[in-house]
């Protein structure tokens, strides 16, 4: 990022201070600090009070941590109840509706962009297939909305980034010409089922540590004391490489919330607020990067597919894997379309971009104007999705909770 230190202290105290500032005037507004944050770091790259640079590593690591936070807020306030008894959803969402969506996608891609290759389309297809929920925060946080449509959301989005990561690695040894690609498919797999392993090894570990520690932890190292454990968990699953990061820390907030039963409101608080902290630097600095990478195709193609991704892929993918499943019409629409592309997307793209893909350039602005666009088109309508889901349920007998 081609900013000073001071500057950027300066730019990030702002944006802070305007997010926690306007947060009580925005709830229940059509607006939202994801929305804000994006059109923030639009402004300030066209005013060139930022600019930034995809190829930086610093970059691809502010957007990591972002993840690896989010994942971990996400997964403390998965429910225990809820994950015994109603699986059934999100796990139909991550077998069946995921890879539809990858399909969908990849087919879009291909048809309107034929310079790719069907391993491209498909890489595409993989970076732009996980959801990220917390972007409409209303959604996973208001207490009006069915928790089994909160529960299917957040632990769908927690999962879906860390099973998302080897399709992409997968396709883009594929595009980039790999020879092994049925050797790295069965290699990401068996990640995806260690990183789940380290997580909960380390969890019930710590759980176990936090009762038989001499004097306890204060309260005010409560948050640090949980959040090592999730830094721990994604250290060692990609130090050792052989495990799945991001699966690990997801895992590692369920398995110790499901390990104390219930969670210290310090916890949650100290967690939730540093995910927001991280969540607005990285829209406003992805907004910023659209601005630095810009868009020379066609506008009306890539408009075109990034409706159909929207609009058909997701929506499409997820009404039909929940078609066994016996909740309202109203709750499945709400999940088929509340499905954002956020943090995991925007880093996906920018592993692609530091690859030696021939059209690595193309995939990334193609995924980035469809990941603001989804952040921006979601982030306006979480609020009246809202509102709208419970005056369907009120008006039609059924239950909220």
């Amino acid at each position: 990022m081609d900013v000073s230190f001071e500057l950027a202290l300066l730019v990030v105290g702002a944006l802070l201070l305007a997010a926690a500032a306007l947060s009580g005037w925005l709830r229940g507004t059509v607006l939202s600090i994801s929305v804000l944050s994006v059109a923030a770091g639009i402004a300030l790259a066209e005013l060139d009070v930022v600019a930034v640079d995809p190829a930086e590593k610093s970059v691809v690591y502010v957007v990591e941590l972002a993840l690896v936070l989010t994942l971990f807020a996400d997964g403390l306030v998965v429910e225990d109840e809820l994950l015994r008894e109603r699986w059934g959803p999100a796990a139909l969402a991550l077998v069946v509706a995921m890879p539809l969506t990858l399909a969908l996608v990849a087919l879009a891609a291909k048809a309107l962009f034929p310079v790719l290759s069907w391993q491209e389309a498909l890489l595409l297809g993989a970076v732009l297939s996980p959801t990220d929920p917390v972007v409409t925060s209303a959604v996973v946080t208001e207490e009006r909305i069915p928790a089994i449509v909160r529960h299917t959301l957040n632990l769908e989005s927690g999962l879906n980034d860390g099973l998302a990561l080897p399709f992409v690695l997968f396709f883009l040894a594929l595009a980039t010409g790999a020879e092994s690609a049925a050797t790295e498919a069965v290699k990401l797999s068996g990640e995806a089922v260690a990183g789940g392993a380290v997580g909960i090894a380390l969890a019930v570990g710590a759980a176990w540590l936090l009762t038989r520690l001499p004097r306890g932890v204060e309260h005010k190292y409560l948050g640090i004391y949980a959040l090592a454990i999730a830094f721990l968990a994604f250290g060692i699953a990609e130090v050792t490489g052989w495990a799945n990061g991001l699966i690990a820390v997801f895992v590692t907030g369920i398995a110790l919330a499901v390990a104390r039963h219930s969670m210290p409101d310090e916890v949650l608080e100290f967690n939730e607020t540093l995910s927001a902290l991280f969540q607005v630097i990285t829209f406003t600095m992805f907004g910023a990067l659209i601005v630095a990478t810009g868009w020379s195709g066609s506008t009306p193609q890539l408009a075109l597919f990034i409706a159909l991704v929207l609009l058909v892929a997701r929506p499409v993918a997820v009404l039909l894997a929940l078609l066994p499943v016996r909740e309202p019409i109203a709750n499945k629409l709400f999940i088929a379309w509340f499905g954002p592309k956020g943090v995991a997307s925007m880093l996906f793209a920018l592993l692609v971009l530091s690859s030696t893909d021939a059209n690595r350039t193309l995939v990334f602005d193609i995924a980035s104007f469809t990941i603001i666009t989804s952040i921006v088109a979601h982030g306006l309508t979480d609020t009246l999705g809202a509102n709208a889901l419970v005056r369907w349920l009120d008006r039609n007998g059924e239950a909220v909770a």
